[in-house]
């Protein structure tokens, strides 16, 4: 099984980057603008539309307020597993974001990474960052 972890630092407190995290159908609207273009409820969770056109439907796993972290896993596709996580922590007055995904095919890892790249440049325009 492929692991694929990102960690970003936002120039935003943990209390406003949580709250946009916490709003799970607001994805496009609140964190990843321009890489995610639609949300969409479903059953579950949330049906994502990204912007190369890809569409996934994600099932939310949990929300942990006091720990700040969600988990979602992707159900459909091509990948037979898909699991993530978002887990945030403040940094001073910034918030840091570890972004772990476990997929399997192994051969999907490149497509996924490169996908997850992409999101953190959203957070990171959305948020901005001090680097």
């Amino acid at each position: 099984m492929a692991t694929i972890r990102k960690e970003i630092t936002l120039d935003a407190p943990l209390n406003d980057t949580w709250a946009a995290f916490a709003d799970y159908q607001a994805v496009d609207k609140k964190i990843a603008t321009g890489f995610v273009v639609k949300c969409e409820p479903n059953e579950g969770g949330r049906t994502v539309t990204f912007a190369n056109g890809i569409v996934a439907n994600e099932q939310l796993v949990s929300i942990d307020a006091a720990n700040h972290r969600l988990a979602y896993a992707i159900k459909g596709g091509r990948m037979s597993h898909h699991t993530a996580s978002f887990h945030l922590a403040a940094d001073g007055s910034r918030t840091r974001v570890v972004w772990q995904a476990d997929i399997l095919p192994n051969e999907l890892e490149p497509a996924i990474s490169g996908m997850m790249e992409e999101g953190c440049k959203a957070m990171l325009r959305k948020f901005g960052s001090k680097g």
